[in-house]
């Protein structure tokens, strides 16, 4: 993994006093998910959706990858769609950068197709907005991960899901414009990553 990135992992998972008890409760009800799962010997496909599929469901799904490979997690495989198709957002990109992911535009266009990786030898994430049943997500047996309010009200039932959860995070969004956008689009993938590996870190302590 790039060092960079490495060092920022290494801060987020001593950081898990942040992370309130009630998070913590539902992060470890999809902890004990993956691991059935795992145990099952069952590959787990994870698709995280929001309503623009442009800030948070990506960062979860970079992170939630990153996650599982740091704990040498194999078999974890993470997507990303929204209940509307609008573009990967550039401050997301750029917070996401700045923690130490490498993420370069494959295609341009007014929802360009980005390549992010989080180590060299390891083929990159190919990132752009979609809806959450796109042809390249899985159809069947995947968990659903609602990381918006407005699209988990808006998506009931996620057809094909096997397992449906709600983890919220704030939207950055409402900082756009402001003299806080950057520093809430990193606060942002920070609260994400450092679920993620919360999570991830659990599956691993629970595959012992």
């Amino acid at each position: 993994m790039y060092d960079k990135l490495t060092k920022a992992i290494e801060s987020l998972v001593r950081e898990t006093d942040a992370i309130s008890s009630e998070r913590k409760n539902l992060l470890d009800e999809l902890s004990i998910y993956i691991k059935e799962k795992l145990k099952a010997k069952k590959s787990v496909n994870l698709i995280f959706i929001c309503t623009h599929n442009s800030r948070r469901s990506h960062m979860a799904q970079i992170w939630a990858q990153t996650s599982a490979h740091y704990f040498n997690i194999e078999n974890i495989f993470t997507f990303s769609g929204g209940t509307q198709k609008t573009s990967f957002n550039s401050s997301a990109v750029k917070a996401l950068k700045e923690v130490g992911f490498k993420i370069k535009v494959d295609k341009e266009g007014k929802n360009p197709k980005y390549l992010a990786r989080y180590d060299k030898k390891i083929q990159p994430m190919v990132c752009f907005s979609k809806t959450y049943d796109h042809k390249k997500n899985p159809k069947l047996d995947f968990v659903a991960v609602m990381t918006c309010s407005d699209a988990d009200e808006a998506c009931p039932v996620v057809k094909g899901a096997e397992y449906r959860t709600t983890i919220k995070y704030d939207d950055p969004k409402l900082f756009d414009g402001t003299d806080d956008e950057q520093k809430a689009y990193e606060a942002s993938c920070n609260q994400i990553g450092r679920e993620m590996l919360y999570t991830f870190g659990r599956v691993s302590k629970l595959m012992q």
